[in-house]
Protein backbone atom coordinates (compact mmCIF):
# COMPACT_ATOMS: atom_id res chain seq x y z
CA UNK A 1 0.00 0.00 0.00
CA UNK A 2 2.83 2.60 0.91
CA UNK A 3 4.23 2.05 -3.17
CA UNK A 4 0.97 2.70 -4.59
CA UNK A 5 0.58 6.26 -2.10
CA UNK A 6 4.39 6.60 -2.95
CA UNK A 7 4.19 6.16 -6.68
CA UNK A 8 1.13 8.19 -7.23
CA UNK A 9 1.90 10.97 -5.15
CA UNK A 10 5.27 11.62 -6.85
CA UNK A 11 4.14 10.90 -10.14
CA UNK A 12 1.65 13.82 -8.98
CA UNK A 13 3.92 16.25 -8.00
CA UNK A 14 6.50 15.55 -10.80
CA UNK A 15 3.47 16.41 -13.32
CA UNK A 16 2.44 18.97 -11.56
CA UNK A 17 5.40 20.86 -11.26
CA UNK A 18 7.21 19.44 -14.28
CA UNK A 19 3.80 20.74 -16.87
CA UNK A 20 4.75 24.56 -16.60
CA UNK A 21 8.28 24.23 -16.47
CA UNK A 22 7.40 22.10 -19.70
CA UNK A 23 4.73 24.65 -21.40
CA UNK A 24 7.80 27.65 -21.10
CA UNK A 25 10.19 25.33 -22.94
CA UNK A 26 7.84 24.61 -25.89
CA UNK A 27 6.60 28.40 -26.00
CA UNK A 28 10.27 29.39 -26.64
CA UNK A 29 10.85 26.96 -29.45
CA UNK A 30 7.39 27.76 -30.59
CA UNK A 31 6.10 24.13 -30.38
CA UNK A 32 2.77 24.74 -30.98
CA UNK A 33 -0.74 22.88 -31.71
CA UNK A 34 -2.50 22.79 -35.73
CA UNK A 35 -5.80 22.82 -35.63
CA UNK A 36 -7.84 20.89 -38.70
CA UNK A 37 -9.94 23.59 -40.65
CA UNK A 38 -12.82 21.31 -41.05
CA UNK A 39 -13.22 21.23 -37.27
CA UNK A 40 -15.46 23.20 -35.23
CA UNK A 41 -14.85 26.63 -35.72
CA UNK A 42 -14.40 27.21 -31.68
CA UNK A 43 -11.40 25.44 -31.90
CA UNK A 44 -9.07 27.83 -34.41
CA UNK A 45 -8.54 30.13 -31.18
CA UNK A 46 -6.87 26.97 -29.99
CA UNK A 47 -4.15 26.84 -32.86
CA UNK A 48 -0.35 27.23 -31.43
CA UNK A 49 -1.42 26.30 -28.02
CA UNK A 50 1.72 24.15 -26.94
CA UNK A 51 1.12 20.51 -27.73
CA UNK A 52 3.36 17.00 -26.57
CA UNK A 53 2.46 17.57 -23.36
CA UNK A 54 2.32 13.63 -22.97
CA UNK A 55 5.46 13.31 -22.65
CA UNK A 56 6.04 15.24 -19.00
CA UNK A 57 3.25 12.08 -18.37
CA UNK A 58 5.45 9.30 -19.33
CA UNK A 59 8.35 10.76 -17.71
CA UNK A 60 6.87 11.54 -14.73
CA UNK A 61 5.20 7.72 -14.59
CA UNK A 62 8.94 6.57 -15.18
CA UNK A 63 11.04 8.59 -12.76
CA UNK A 64 8.13 8.01 -9.76
CA UNK A 65 7.96 3.65 -10.76
CA UNK A 66 12.01 3.74 -10.65
CA UNK A 67 12.16 5.97 -7.35
CA UNK A 68 9.56 4.36 -5.34
CA UNK A 69 11.04 0.86 -6.20
CA UNK A 70 14.46 2.54 -4.89
CA UNK A 71 12.63 3.67 -1.73
CA UNK A 72 10.72 0.35 -0.87
CA UNK A 73 14.24 -1.45 -1.27
CA UNK A 74 16.08 1.13 0.90
CA UNK A 75 12.94 0.27 3.46
CA UNK A 76 13.41 -3.62 3.07
CA UNK A 77 16.60 -4.92 0.96
CA UNK A 78 14.08 -8.16 0.64
CA UNK A 79 11.40 -6.74 -1.42
CA UNK A 80 11.01 -7.86 -5.04
CA UNK A 81 12.22 -5.06 -7.11
CA UNK A 82 11.13 -3.94 -10.83
CA UNK A 83 9.03 -6.80 -12.26
CA UNK A 84 8.96 -7.87 -16.02
CA UNK A 85 5.45 -6.74 -16.30
CA UNK A 86 5.93 -3.53 -15.48
CA UNK A 87 8.81 -3.39 -17.68
CA UNK A 88 6.45 -4.95 -20.53
CA UNK A 89 3.75 -2.09 -19.61
CA UNK A 90 6.69 0.28 -19.64
CA UNK A 91 8.18 -0.72 -23.22
CA UNK A 92 4.45 -0.42 -24.50
CA UNK A 93 3.97 3.00 -23.21
CA UNK A 94 7.29 4.64 -24.15
CA UNK A 95 7.41 2.83 -27.59
CA UNK A 96 3.86 3.91 -28.71
CA UNK A 97 4.88 7.55 -27.06
CA UNK A 98 7.79 7.47 -29.12
CA UNK A 99 5.63 6.92 -32.23
CA UNK A 100 2.91 9.82 -30.96
CA UNK A 101 6.29 12.05 -30.36
CA UNK A 102 7.28 11.73 -33.84
CA UNK A 103 4.26 12.29 -35.15
CA UNK A 104 3.82 15.54 -33.40
CA UNK A 105 7.50 16.44 -34.54
CA UNK A 106 6.43 16.21 -37.81
CA UNK A 107 3.47 18.01 -37.60
CA UNK A 108 5.62 21.62 -35.97
CA UNK A 109 8.10 20.74 -38.51
CA UNK A 110 5.88 21.00 -41.90
CA UNK A 111 3.14 23.78 -40.42
CA UNK A 112 0.02 21.64 -40.64
CA UNK A 113 -2.23 18.93 -38.71
CA UNK A 114 -0.94 16.04 -40.12
CA UNK A 115 1.96 14.21 -39.10
CA UNK A 116 2.59 10.37 -40.33
CA UNK A 117 0.66 8.71 -42.61
CA UNK A 118 -1.68 6.19 -41.60
CA UNK A 119 0.10 3.42 -42.77
CA UNK A 120 3.42 4.57 -41.41
CA UNK A 121 1.87 4.40 -38.23
CA UNK A 122 -0.30 1.14 -38.34
CA UNK A 123 3.24 -0.11 -39.32
CA UNK A 124 5.64 1.24 -36.41
CA UNK A 125 2.62 0.41 -33.99
CA UNK A 126 2.20 -3.55 -35.58
CA UNK A 127 6.12 -4.21 -34.84
CA UNK A 128 6.16 -2.34 -31.23
CA UNK A 129 2.78 -4.88 -30.65
CA UNK A 130 4.85 -7.99 -32.35
CA UNK A 131 7.76 -7.76 -29.97
CA UNK A 132 5.24 -6.83 -26.73
CA UNK A 133 3.39 -9.48 -27.69
CA UNK A 134 6.29 -11.94 -27.90
CA UNK A 135 7.90 -11.04 -24.89
CA UNK A 136 4.87 -11.25 -22.74
CA UNK A 137 4.70 -14.64 -23.64
CA UNK A 138 7.96 -15.66 -21.77
CA UNK A 139 9.76 -14.77 -18.60
CA UNK A 140 7.91 -17.46 -16.28
CA UNK A 141 7.88 -17.05 -12.37
CA UNK A 142 8.87 -19.77 -9.66
CA UNK A 143 5.29 -20.78 -10.54
CA UNK A 144 5.59 -20.93 -14.02
CA UNK A 145 3.67 -18.10 -14.77
CA UNK A 146 3.99 -15.94 -17.54
CA UNK A 147 2.70 -11.93 -17.79
CA UNK A 148 0.56 -12.72 -20.86
CA UNK A 149 -1.11 -16.01 -21.64
CA UNK A 150 -2.45 -17.65 -24.93
CA UNK A 151 -6.07 -18.02 -23.20
CA UNK A 152 -8.45 -15.70 -24.01
CA UNK A 153 -9.14 -13.79 -20.62
CA UNK A 154 -12.26 -11.94 -19.40
CA UNK A 155 -12.52 -11.23 -15.68
CA UNK A 156 -9.32 -14.13 -16.05
CA UNK A 157 -8.23 -16.62 -18.55
CA UNK A 158 -11.31 -18.25 -19.67
CA UNK A 159 -11.13 -22.22 -21.32
CA UNK A 160 -10.68 -20.80 -24.77
CA UNK A 161 -6.95 -21.41 -25.57
CA UNK A 162 -5.27 -19.47 -28.71
CA UNK A 163 -2.86 -22.89 -28.20
CA UNK A 164 -5.63 -25.14 -29.10
CA UNK A 165 -3.92 -27.15 -32.31
CA UNK A 166 -0.30 -26.02 -30.83
CA UNK A 167 2.25 -24.19 -29.01
CA UNK A 168 3.42 -22.85 -32.13
CA UNK A 169 -0.07 -21.31 -33.87
CA UNK A 170 -0.96 -20.50 -30.45
CA UNK A 171 2.01 -17.70 -30.39
CA UNK A 172 0.78 -16.83 -33.51
CA UNK A 173 -2.80 -16.11 -33.09
CA UNK A 174 -1.52 -14.62 -29.88
CA UNK A 175 0.36 -12.04 -31.05
CA UNK A 176 -2.66 -11.11 -34.06
CA UNK A 177 -5.13 -10.80 -31.21
CA UNK A 178 -2.56 -8.46 -28.64
CA UNK A 179 -2.23 -6.48 -32.02
CA UNK A 180 -5.83 -6.18 -32.34
CA UNK A 181 -6.04 -4.58 -29.02
CA UNK A 182 -3.14 -2.36 -28.87
CA UNK A 183 -3.87 -1.12 -31.88
CA UNK A 184 -7.79 -0.88 -30.73
CA UNK A 185 -6.75 1.34 -27.81
CA UNK A 186 -3.89 3.22 -29.30
CA UNK A 187 -6.61 4.46 -31.50
CA UNK A 188 -9.68 4.84 -29.70
CA UNK A 189 -7.28 7.19 -27.14
CA UNK A 190 -6.11 9.31 -29.88
CA UNK A 191 -9.52 9.96 -31.29
CA UNK A 192 -11.11 10.87 -27.53
CA UNK A 193 -8.48 13.46 -27.37
CA UNK A 194 -10.09 16.41 -29.14
CA UNK A 195 -11.34 18.26 -26.55
CA UNK A 196 -9.28 19.86 -23.62
CA UNK A 197 -9.53 17.61 -20.49
CA UNK A 198 -10.99 14.55 -22.05
CA UNK A 199 -8.80 12.15 -22.73
CA UNK A 200 -6.66 12.77 -19.43
CA UNK A 201 -10.18 12.51 -17.18
CA UNK A 202 -11.23 9.16 -19.23
CA UNK A 203 -7.95 7.78 -18.73
CA UNK A 204 -7.55 8.83 -15.05
CA UNK A 205 -11.19 6.76 -14.32
CA UNK A 206 -9.84 4.04 -16.51
CA UNK A 207 -6.18 3.40 -14.67
CA UNK A 208 -8.29 3.55 -10.97
CA UNK A 209 -10.15 0.35 -12.53
CA UNK A 210 -7.05 -1.47 -13.42
CA UNK A 211 -5.77 0.16 -9.74
CA UNK A 212 -8.88 -1.52 -7.82
CA UNK A 213 -8.50 -5.00 -9.64
CA UNK A 214 -4.83 -4.98 -9.66
CA UNK A 215 -4.62 -4.73 -5.61
CA UNK A 216 -7.21 -7.20 -5.62
CA UNK A 217 -5.78 -9.94 -7.73
CA UNK A 218 -2.64 -9.12 -5.50
CA UNK A 219 -4.71 -10.06 -2.60
CA UNK A 220 -6.11 -13.03 -4.02
CA UNK A 221 -3.27 -14.37 -5.85
CA UNK A 222 -3.12 -17.89 -6.97
CA UNK A 223 0.98 -17.77 -5.19
CA UNK A 224 -0.29 -17.86 -2.30
CA UNK A 225 -1.05 -21.51 -1.17
CA UNK A 226 -3.61 -20.37 0.98
CA UNK A 227 -5.37 -18.34 -1.22
CA UNK A 228 -4.97 -21.19 -3.85
CA UNK A 229 -7.35 -23.54 -1.78
CA UNK A 230 -9.91 -21.20 -2.04
CA UNK A 231 -10.61 -21.72 -5.67
CA UNK A 232 -11.47 -18.32 -6.92
CA UNK A 233 -7.85 -16.93 -6.98
CA UNK A 234 -6.18 -15.22 -9.72
CA UNK A 235 -2.81 -16.41 -12.00
CA UNK A 236 -1.06 -13.14 -12.73
CA UNK A 237 2.03 -12.49 -12.64
CA UNK A 238 3.14 -9.28 -11.15
CA UNK A 239 -0.24 -7.76 -9.89
CA UNK A 240 1.23 -5.57 -7.34
CA UNK A 241 3.81 -4.06 -9.84
CA UNK A 242 0.83 -3.40 -12.31
CA UNK A 243 -1.12 -1.99 -9.51
CA UNK A 244 1.87 0.90 -9.12
CA UNK A 245 2.07 1.42 -12.52
CA UNK A 246 -1.54 2.58 -12.46
CA UNK A 247 -1.60 4.91 -9.02
CA UNK A 248 1.61 6.71 -11.20
CA UNK A 249 -0.56 7.05 -14.04
CA UNK A 250 -3.20 8.39 -12.23
CA UNK A 251 -1.07 10.67 -10.57
CA UNK A 252 0.61 11.86 -13.49
CA UNK A 253 -2.48 12.25 -15.38
CA UNK A 254 -4.32 14.50 -12.53
CA UNK A 255 -1.06 16.60 -12.46
CA UNK A 256 -1.32 17.04 -15.81
CA UNK A 257 -5.37 17.80 -15.99
CA UNK A 258 -4.40 20.82 -14.03
CA UNK A 259 -2.62 22.38 -17.26
CA UNK A 260 -4.94 20.59 -19.57
CA UNK A 261 -8.13 21.14 -18.82
CA UNK A 262 -10.23 24.35 -20.39
CA UNK A 263 -9.34 26.55 -21.60
CA UNK A 264 -6.30 24.27 -22.13
CA UNK A 265 -2.69 25.47 -21.36
CA UNK A 266 -0.98 22.70 -22.99
CA UNK A 267 -2.21 19.60 -25.10
CA UNK A 268 -1.11 15.92 -25.06
CA UNK A 269 -0.49 15.18 -28.58
CA UNK A 270 -0.07 12.03 -30.07
CA UNK A 271 3.02 11.47 -28.23
CA UNK A 272 0.60 11.39 -24.49
CA UNK A 273 -2.84 9.74 -26.25
CA UNK A 274 -0.83 7.03 -28.08
CA UNK A 275 1.06 6.12 -25.28
CA UNK A 276 -1.55 6.08 -22.95
CA UNK A 277 -3.77 4.00 -25.41
CA UNK A 278 -0.65 1.46 -25.10
CA UNK A 279 -0.51 1.20 -21.44
CA UNK A 280 -4.13 0.70 -21.28
CA UNK A 281 -3.46 -2.41 -23.75
CA UNK A 282 -0.76 -3.80 -21.81
CA UNK A 283 -2.99 -3.63 -18.44
CA UNK A 284 -6.09 -5.45 -20.50
CA UNK A 285 -3.08 -7.88 -21.96
CA UNK A 286 -1.03 -8.63 -18.83
CA UNK A 287 -3.93 -8.62 -15.75
CA UNK A 288 -5.59 -11.01 -18.12
CA UNK A 289 -8.93 -8.99 -18.35
CA UNK A 290 -8.14 -8.57 -22.17
CA UNK A 291 -12.61 -8.88 -23.06
CA UNK A 292 -13.63 -6.63 -19.89
CA UNK A 293 -11.77 -3.54 -21.38
CA UNK A 294 -14.61 -3.02 -23.52
CA UNK A 295 -16.82 -2.29 -20.83
CA UNK A 296 -13.90 -0.64 -18.69
CA UNK A 297 -13.07 1.45 -21.54
CA UNK A 298 -16.13 1.99 -22.95
CA UNK A 299 -16.08 5.31 -23.91
CA UNK A 300 -12.86 4.54 -26.21
CA UNK A 301 -15.06 2.32 -27.56
CA UNK A 302 -17.71 4.81 -28.35
CA UNK A 303 -16.02 7.29 -29.96
CA UNK A 304 -14.06 5.03 -31.57
CA UNK A 305 -17.50 2.97 -33.22
CA UNK A 306 -18.46 6.31 -34.33
CA UNK A 307 -15.76 6.78 -36.42
CA UNK A 308 -16.42 3.47 -38.06
CA UNK A 309 -19.85 4.22 -38.69
CA UNK A 310 -19.77 7.56 -39.90
CA UNK A 311 -16.89 6.29 -42.36
CA UNK A 312 -19.22 3.41 -42.86
CA UNK A 313 -22.34 5.08 -43.42
CA UNK A 314 -20.49 7.89 -46.16
CA UNK A 315 -19.79 5.16 -47.78
CA UNK A 316 -22.68 3.61 -48.50
CA UNK A 317 -25.05 6.35 -48.82
CA UNK A 318 -21.96 8.04 -51.21
CA UNK A 319 -21.55 11.13 -49.35
CA UNK A 320 -24.42 11.36 -46.38
CA UNK A 321 -23.38 11.48 -42.80
CA UNK A 322 -24.83 10.03 -40.16
CA UNK A 323 -23.12 12.47 -37.53
CA UNK A 324 -22.46 16.10 -37.92
CA UNK A 325 -19.31 15.41 -37.50
CA UNK A 326 -16.39 12.52 -35.95
CA UNK A 327 -15.23 11.18 -33.52
CA UNK A 328 -18.54 11.64 -31.58
CA UNK A 329 -17.55 14.61 -29.31
CA UNK A 330 -17.58 16.87 -31.98
CA UNK A 331 -20.78 16.29 -33.27
CA UNK A 332 -21.95 17.36 -30.24
CA UNK A 333 -20.22 20.54 -30.31
CA UNK A 334 -21.57 21.03 -33.98
CA UNK A 335 -25.05 20.59 -31.68
CA UNK A 336 -24.48 23.37 -30.18
CA UNK A 337 -23.06 21.84 -26.55
CA UNK A 338 -20.48 23.38 -24.73
CA UNK A 339 -17.16 21.96 -24.62
CA UNK A 340 -16.92 21.57 -21.06
CA UNK A 341 -20.39 20.03 -21.18
CA UNK A 342 -19.40 17.48 -23.34
CA UNK A 343 -15.81 16.30 -21.54
CA UNK A 344 -18.21 16.21 -18.33
CA UNK A 345 -20.71 14.31 -20.01
CA UNK A 346 -18.32 12.05 -21.50
CA UNK A 347 -16.30 12.10 -18.33
CA UNK A 348 -19.91 10.40 -16.64
CA UNK A 349 -20.63 8.07 -19.58
CA UNK A 350 -16.46 6.50 -18.93
CA UNK A 351 -16.97 6.28 -14.92
CA UNK A 352 -20.25 4.33 -15.08
CA UNK A 353 -18.02 2.09 -17.39
CA UNK A 354 -15.87 1.63 -15.21
CA UNK A 355 -17.89 1.43 -11.89
CA UNK A 356 -19.91 -1.99 -13.72
CA UNK A 357 -16.86 -3.02 -15.12
CA UNK A 358 -15.27 -3.16 -11.50
CA UNK A 359 -18.78 -4.51 -10.42
CA UNK A 360 -18.55 -7.60 -13.10
CA UNK A 361 -15.00 -8.34 -11.71
CA UNK A 362 -16.01 -8.53 -8.01
CA UNK A 363 -19.37 -10.04 -8.32
CA UNK A 364 -17.24 -12.90 -10.63
CA UNK A 365 -14.72 -13.31 -7.19
CA UNK A 366 -18.06 -13.18 -5.16
CA UNK A 367 -19.44 -16.49 -7.23
CA UNK A 368 -16.65 -18.15 -7.31
CA UNK A 369 -15.42 -17.45 -3.66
Amino acid sequence: MIALILSGGLALLFSLVGTPLFIRLLVRRGYGQFIRDDGPTSHHTKRGTPTMGGTVVVAAVLASYLITHLVVFLLNPRTEGPTISGALLLFLMCAMGGVGFLDDALKISRQRSLGLTAAAKLTLQGVIGIVFAVLALGFPDANGVTPASTAISFVRDTPLDLAFAGPALGVVLFVIWANLIVTATTNGVNLTDGLDGLAAGASIMVFSGYLIMGFWQYNQNCASPRIAQAGACYSVRDPIDLAMLAAALIGALVGFLWWNTSPAKIFMGDTGSLALGGAVAAFAILSRTELLLIVLAGLFVIISLSVILQVGFFKLTRGRRLFKMAPLQHHFELKGWAEVTVVVRFWIICGLGVAVAVGIFYAEWVALA
